[in-house]
């Protein structure tokens, strides 16, 4: 991969004793556990499925399999925690045991979820709520001195896309970002990686503005992730499915590596992985 002004000399993140080193970019592999995502919900419940994925994550190139059990489209049904939980964790254990040096981001905006997660044997917390849903989750990152993704999202899933409204919404991702850090340093948190939250509490035009000024994020010297993954920014601009909004992905992708992008979240792993090979 060519090296550009964006990606420097970094330190790697520990994950649990896995180091993940960023210095290129590299690709984490979404395995949702619920029925009712947007792209692949239903399709990779039972263990079988949720093995099969991971399998094919690993073998095509992903670093972290990211493992969630909340859907957290727009509208979404608001599960309780003891459901969530139940989802989560039996695949957790199967993947680590099946595959035991595999990094696993749990997603969730909830701090017993990811206590038991981590526990289970995954080493990334993947937060989109940015530790505003549980005033517990700083203390738990803290206390567990696992890497953080703090993503940003105006709103909750249930209402984000109500009617987000912002003056400057890439100055305002920023400044929200630069508050959090300084707030996560202070209290002992070291591995911190941003993630702008494209879609969550956003319109598409705002998805937009973010990934034309992603550069601005560089400011702060973090690991930037990127989720456009066959988003609606795609489909819906483009007026077609999620199943055919692929190439569109690959191309956005290829814009957010430009602007310094270190992670890939992304649905279709072996294209992705490609896209950074040949960059």
């Amino acid at each position: 991969m060519a090296q550009d002004t964006f990606f420097e000399k970094r330190s790697p993140i520990n994950c649990r004793g896995n180091l993940l080193f960023l210095d290129e970019p590299i690709v984490m592999g979404i395995l949702n556990v619920t029925p009712d995502s947007f792209f692949d919900g239903g399709k990779f419940n039972s263990f079988d499925t949720a093995l099969k994925r991971a399998k094919i994550i690993l073998n095509e190139g992903g670093k972290v399999i990211d493992i969630g059990g909340y859907s957290s489209r727009p509208g979404a049904y608001n599960i309780n925690e003891r459901e969530e939980i139940n989802r989560v964790i039996p695949i957790i254990e199967m993947i680590v045991k099946t595959f035991p040096e595999t990094v696993i981001s749990i997603d969730t905006f909830r701090s017993e979820v990811v206590k038991q997660a981590i526990d289970a044997g995954a080493s990334i917390i993947n937060d989109i709520s940015g530790g505003d849903a549980d005033i517990k989750m700083l203390e738990t990152i803290v206390n567990l001195q696992v890497p953080y993704i703090m993503m940003h999202m105006q709103g909750s899933p249930q209402n984000m896309q109500t009617n987000p409204q912002y003056v400057d919404v890439a100055s305002e991702v920023l400044t929200y970002f630069s508050k959090k850090v300084n707030q996560l340093t202070q209290i002992g948190v070291n591995d911190i990686i941003l993630d702008p939250g494209f879609g969550f509490g956003k319109t598409i035009e705002h998805n937009y503005e973010i990934l034309d000024r992603f550069e601005e994020f560089n400011i702060l010297n973090l690991p930037l992730l990127a989720g456009i993954s066959r988003k609606s920014m795609i489909y819906k601009k483009l007026g077609i499915t999620p199943e055919k909004s692929l190439p569109e992905t690959i191309r956005l992708n290829k814009i957010a590596l430009d602007k310094g992008a270190n992670i890939l979240r992304v649905h279709d792993v072996k294209e992705a992985v490609e896209l950074i090979e040949n960059y």
